[in-house]
């Protein structure tokens, strides 16, 4: 029988080369948790680049009798054997490449390992930032070059080199710990020295990150305003213009520094839209503004009704009866095919571009009206056409009265009025000479009197005669909106429109805003031509049609919007009732988004309506999240509930909760709960 291999063992504390392939992780070591893969990356790239620096800590391994297996178990440096394995792997170094390790046989493995974890201090962040500098300053290391040496991404590098760039004013605060890093980093969105300096010796209590970086940034545009998406950030760039970009946040694209350069880019390029819009449609003029000029004092014309042509008919038939043919063939069809859907798509596109053929703006007109061309709130252009210039208006013809006098002009001919042989009549008690001749103009006192008199027999006439009173306001309103200008209603009903846009920013893109401005047209473009033809047209649109034509009329007077200073308690008490009559129900027209709710109120709040929609449980899950993640996720919680601020909910009108209170086993219990939830009153069960 052959003798065993004996292994020698090196003596405690000798400092010896064992080959990669002999050392393993000792079961002794008090990191249970494994390192991660980011962080033997880090350890790769760093040792590829600088070699091992500190020498491993390991101790013969034994078998059941206690003799030497000839492998090494390793006690400190377990996370650079995972890295130079990882190397191996990669074939940058051989199995078998030597390690320099120190025995140690006297000190408990687990205790030491454990000491290496807990004893040692970490770098200050400060002094890694500034480490990271000085590498980049006097080494001349880029971004990409100090990634590989140290496994980090560039985009960490640029982070630690723009933290390392702050002031060291702020830097030695920091270090003192009288500001937080995040607050750093806040900082280190501008490399200006004197502006970060500026800027925290304003600081209040607030020391919020959000605050510094805002503080920071308030005269600059943000990478996401129309204008910057409108120009884009190439385009701005090209001719000069610098991007601050934010390496520690979601930035969006940064912020526009020079908003000068960038408002002059915005309205050359307006005026380009506009040029191509008079060459391509013939409009006499195009004029362009950031937002729409709602004091233009024009008076506006609408495309009217026209037939198709023979040839687009034909296509709109043919569109139409395609799109039934799928609808048909898939309506049982849990889920479209990518072919069939994007097909449902281009014929919904054409259906509409034809459809809208049937209406078009008469020639003349184009050719002295025009348009406004407009930056949307979105970045897109926004083009409204129509417009007339007092200068363009067509002149009016000059209508007679029965006594031959203008319209317009301030008398009017007294009737004939001679005496049996001939004679004048007699000079009345307003001054008229019996001498003058018979058709001098009546005064202007005696036709206030006149008129007075017969505005009174109107008033009494027309009280009696509810149907012919909606005529007359109905009347009245279109005249005054539809119209601008005319000057031909009778009654004194002045309709005041408040601009909604002014108050909401992007309301009129809203599904909301677009069906009231699609209606709006639809009306629009059913009013005759000329004003002196609209009494007949109401009175002759049948009792529905007339009835929803006053109503659109009276709904574009409402005025709901409660300001800052307003004063006005009982009308705002007035819209919750009218609210009621109407039973509003915002969630068809609102949602609560984090750019249109949760991002524009304090943290508790959102808490508080994320507890009040779903629960408890959820608010308290989201209460250490910062405030732009915390308004995303209510955004996401609350979508499917209904839930609505309390300023847009609608209660249920008195006599409704009364009526559930005499007759409680009537109410749907499902409906009960449901409006308990979404915070409406109910009558008790």
């Amino acid at each position: 029988m052959s003798a065993k291999h004996v292994v020698t063992i090196p003596e405690n504390g000798t400092e010896v080369f064992i080959p990669l392939n002999k050392l393993k992780k000792s079961p002794k070591n008090a990191r249970k948790t494994p390192h991660s893969e980011a962080a033997i990356e880090a350890k790769a790239a760093s040792i590829a680049a600088k070699g091992i620096l500190q020498n491993f800590v390991v101790e013969p391994e034994l078998d059941a009798e206690g003799a030497a297996t000839g492998f090494y178990l390793v006690t400190i440096g377990e996370g650079r054997r995972l890295a130079q394995l990882l190397r191996a792997k990669r074939k940058e170094i051989k199995k078998t490449e030597p390690i320099r390790c120190v025995i140690d046989t006297a000190n408990d493995p687990h205790e030491i390992s454990l000491d290496e974890n807990v004893t040692r201090e970490n770098m200050h962040p400060a002094d890694q930032f500034e480490a990271f500098k000085k590498l980049a300053e006097e080494r001349g290391y880029g971004a990409e070059e100090i990634a590989a040496r140290f496994g980090v991404t560039p985009h960490v590098v640029r982070q630690r080199l723009r933290l390392g760039a702050v002031s060291p004013k702020l830097t030695e605060i920091y270090r003192n710990g009288d500001l937080a890093l995040d607050q750093l980093m806040a900082f280190a969105i501008t490399e200006d020295h004197a502006r970060q300096e500026a800027a925290y010796e304003r600081l209040s209590f607030n020391r919020d990150a959000s605050t510094i970086r805002r503080m920071l940034t308030e005269a600059h545009v943000f990478a996401t305003d129309r204008r910057a998406v409108f120009v884009g950030a190439e385009a701005y760039t090209e001719v000069g213009g610098t991007i601050l970009r934010d390496l520690f946040t979601e930035d969006g694209g940064g912020y526009f520094e020079d908003v000068a350069l960038l408002d002059m880019l915005v309205m050359a390029k307006l005026g380009r839209e506009a040029d191509a819009l008079m060459e391509a449609e013939g409009w006499k003029w195009a004029q362009v503004f950031l937002d729409f000029p709602h004091s233009h004092g024009l008076r506006r014309t609408y495309p009217q009704a026209v037939e198709l042509l023979a040839e687009d008919q034909a296509a709109l038939d043919a569109a139409r009866g395609e799109f039934d043919s799928l609808t048909a063939q898939h309506e049982s069809d849990e889920e479209l095919t990518d072919e069939v859907d994007a097909r449902f798509g281009e014929l919904e596109a054409e259906i509409e571009r034809l459809e809208a053929k049937r209406r078009a703006y008469d020639p003349a007109d184009i050719a002295r009206c025009g348009a406004f061309v407009i930056l949307n709130h979105d970045g897109a252009v926004r083009i409204e056409r129509g417009f007339v210039r007092a200068e363009d208006e067509r002149p009016e013809p000059e209508a007679h009265d029965l006594n031959g006098e203008s319209e317009g002009d301030h008398t009017v001919h007294q009737d004939s009025g001679t005496g049996p042989n001939g004679d004048a009549g007699s000079e009345g008690a307003d001054g008229e000479d019996e001498d003058a001749d018979d058709h001098k103009p009546l005064s202007d006192i005696l036709i206030r009197d006149l008129t007075a008199h017969r505005t009174l027999g109107l008033r009494l006439a027309l009280r009696e005669q509810p149907e012919v009173a909606i005529v007359a306001v109905t009347h009245a309103l279109s005249a005054q909106i539809f119209y601008r200008g005319a000057d031909a209603h009778v009654l004194d009903i002045r309709p005041t429109s408040t601009y909604l846009a002014s108050h909401a920013d992007g309301i009129e893109d809203t599904k909301a805003g677009k069906a009231w401005a699609d209606c709006h047209a639809r009306w629009a473009a059913q009013m005759p031509r000329d004003v002196a033809n609209l009494w007949p047209f109401v009175a002759e649109l049948d009792h529905d049609s007339r009835m929803a034509l006053f109503a659109h009329c009276v709904a574009l007077t409402v005025n709901a919007v409660k300001l800052p200073m307003d004063r006005r308690p009982r009308a705002m008490a007035t819209a919750d009732r009218l609210a009621e009559a109407v039973s509003l129900d915002m969630t068809a027209h609102w949602r609560p988004t984090a750019r249109t709710y949760f991002g524009r109120v304090t943290k508790p709040r959102i808490l508080d309506a994320v507890r009040e929609a779903v629960g408890i449980e959820a608010a308290d899950r989201m209460a250490d999240m910062k405030k732009q993640d915390m308004a995303e996720a209510a955004e996401q919680l609350v979508a499917a509930t209904g839930w609505l601020p309390a300023l847009m909910r609608t209660r249920e009108p008195a006599w409704l909760t009364k009526q559930q209170l005499e007759a409680p086993e009537t109410a749907d219990t499902e409906d009960v709960a449901r409006a308990r939830d979404d915070g409406y009153s109910v009558a008790a069960e």
